[in-house]
């Protein structure tokens, strides 16, 4: 079946094509009178409903398994896990300002080269970051305001949900049950596996009960709550249908894929286990309509709080980088490189100056386990690295010349500390840029005809706005050659309110004005 081009997509469940910062645009028109048909119920159903969610905001004791129904077979106890547990998942309203996207526009500049019309990529166009093209300096701002989900996992108000729910907004308002209502800190996000940390300043908060992703089976009941199109303290019910799935752009991420109904506004809710743990954090759906299609995959919840253990302790999250492009392998291929069966990640081609090239990898051989633990397909290999940490070591078995070898290899870092300019952490000495940078290997130079400059790792903020774009080469700031990160954060300790970036783009230098204030 050939699919029409702007109807099927891979979205972050939470934001819809208009590009609203990872939740959908919201229309007050139908949310005044959804809220006067909810406030209608509230008169009706008296004070006794209010009294109990009060209660439910009090002391807080350790949450237990909620036990199955008791039958013919372990049937899970949905009425119970949403009383229990429905209280500890609330709605996240945002709001913000993003570049406007013509018609002319959104040819996709972080999306990969030929995908840009691809459908799985769609949707991305509208979500701020992604598909942000267009002539340089014509895209206005606006304001933007949507909604997502997440859920409480401690009693003094600390929040998981998704990066893109939170990704450059201004402010953030999270909604308990009881429509209560806090203004939150966004201590962190980390836009690689798309887990944010939020902090209300609260206490005695309800929390949910965290499980292990690793005791889930293929078959298993889940359960998810959360406010898809702004409907909130919603739960829909479904069971997993597959596990550690990688999708495009998110490869370190092994997805949990479920029927579970999740739509816009589903974001950073929680996907609950039958008995009523917390295992993933609703993320995407893959559909033709933009809407649920059957297809949901949930963050694995070990996955969300390594990463919220990084954020809390330094702000941010580190992830290793091997350095290294992968594939899967077919029967044909592992047969030819004598392989009985196609397991494995077979390295198509390794990064100069790498932890892989220090290591000894070569483009050909292929990674048949980490750390003793068997590789079935690529993406697996992916998600170990990069839920490792920069500088850790690992232990690849490798297939090379129809023999196993052992080779140990220690990670660098996908955006490492000494090599990031402008970040949350570093605000304090200056105004943020938005790049993450490093230095040139001796082989881009001469492929680039440049005796120095610094590569464009990942931006956001003031650079992304201004146009500039992974993969640029920046050559000055202010007229200034930069080599090294400290030039750059020498200029930025003067807090000035704009600087002028020249970069080389495909060959061709062109200056930058980017806008601090």
């Amino acid at each position: 079946m050939k699919t029409q081009p702007l109807s099927t997509a891979l979205i972050a469940a939470g934001v819809l094509a208009v590009g609203t910062a990872g939740a959908f645009t919201l229309r007050p028109d139908l949310l005044d009178k959804a809220k006067a048909g909810l406030q209608s119920a509230d008169v009706r159903t008296g004070q006794a409903a209010g009294d109990g969610q009060v209660a439910a905001l009090g002391t807080v004791v350790t949450p237990a398994p909620v036990p199955m129904i008791a039958g013919g077979g372990q049937v899970p106890n949905y009425r119970a896990i949403v009383q229990q547990f429905g209280p500890a998942v609330v709605g996240i309203t945002v709001a913000g300002t993003q570049k406007a996207e013509g018609p002319a526009q959104g040819q996709g500049r972080s999306l990969p080269p030929g995908m840009e019309d691809d459908p799985f990529f769609q949707f991305f166009k509208g979500i701020p970051g992604y598909g942000q093209g267009g002539p340089r300096g014509e895209a206005p701002s606006q304001p933007f305001r949507g909604q997502g989900s997440g859920f409480i996992i401690s009693a003094d108000g600390l929040i998981l949900t998704n990066a893109h729910v939170v990704r450059e907004a201004k402010d953030v308002t999270v909604k308990l049950s009881d429509r209560s209502e806090y203004q939150a800190k966004v201590l962190g996000i980390d836009t690689v596996t798309d887990v944010a940390v939020l902090r209300i300043d609260a206490k005695n908060l309800p929390v949910v009960r965290l499980g292990d992703p690793k005791q889930l089976g293929v078959g298993d009941p889940v359960l998810a709550i959360g406010a898809p199109f702004g409907f909130e303290q919603t739960a829909t019910q479904g069971i997993v249908s597959a596990k550690g799935r990688s999708l495009p752009g998110d490869a370190v991420v092994p997805f949990i894929q479920t029927d579970a109904a999740v739509n816009p506004g589903n974001s950073g809710g929680p996907l609950f286990s039958g008995t009523g743990e917390v295992i993933g954090i609703n993320a995407q759906i893959y559909s033709h309509t933009g809407g649920y299609q059957g297809l949901a995959f949930a963050i694995p919840i070990d996955v969300a709080l390594k990463v919220k253990d990084q954020i809390v302790a330094t702000g941010k999250a580190s992830h290793g980088r091997l350095g290294v492009t992968v594939q899967d392998l077919t029967q044909p291929l592992a047969e030819s490189f004598g392989l009985k069966r196609p397991d494995g990640a077979l390295v198509s081609q390794v990064a100069p100056g790498s932890a892989a090239a220090s290591a000894g990898l070569k483009a050909g051989d292929v990674i048949t386990h980490v750390n003793g633990e068997a590789l079935a397909r690529s993406g697996a290999l992916s998600s170990v690295i990069g839920m490792s940490a920069p500088g850790e070591k690992v232990k690849l078995t490798v297939w090379r010349d129809q023999k196993a070898l052992d080779i140990e290899a220690k990670l660098g870092g996908a955006t490492p500390a000494d090599e990031a300019v402008a970040d949350a952490s570093g605000a304090a000495q200056g105004p943020r840029l938005g790049l993450s940078l490093r230095p040139l290997q001796p082989g881009e130079k001469q492929q680039a005809k440049l005796e120095g400059g610094l590569v464009v790792e990942q931006v956001s903020g003031a650079a992304e706005r201004a146009g500039i774009e992974a993969g640029d080469v920046l050559l000055a700031i202010n007229g200034k050659p930069v080599n090294s990160i400290e030039q750059i954060r020498s200029v930025l300790k003067g807090q000035p309110k704009s600087v002028a970036l020249l970069v080389q783009r495909q060959g061709n230098q062109i200056f930058v004005p980017v806008p601090l204030s």
